[in-house]
């Protein structure tokens, strides 16, 4: 197991229509280290946004997809999203309001 830091293990958030419906009940999905655990995630939303508390991590790994340029083919890199949901009485995530 690799040793990550918790800034290190929220890449960026996805932004897509499922993603944004799911936000009322207070779950956000991002992109995380690929060998980022579900401990290291909650660890690493609750101390990157302050007053939220995590209930619950889903997480699920995407294989990359098969691309091609003309006769040469190759496959995008692997990645990890997970789908983090937050307490009832925990603050919203601040980085989705503008959106």
């Amino acid at each position: 197991m690799a040793d990550i830091k918790y800034y290190d293990v929220i890449l960026k958030p996805v932004i897509t229509e499922k993603s944004m419906n799911v936000m009322g009940e207070k779950k956000y999905t991002f992109l995380v280290h690929p060998e980022a655990n579900k401990s290291q995630i909650k660890e690493a939303v609750e101390k990157m946004f302050e007053g939220t508390k995590v209930k619950s991590v889903n997480t699920m790994n995407m294989d990359g997809k098969k691309k091609r340029r003309g006769v040469t083919v190759g496959k995008t890199a692997k990645t990890k999203k997970a789908i983090v949901a937050l307490t009832e009485e925990s603050k919203d995530i601040e980085i989705f309001e503008g959106l």
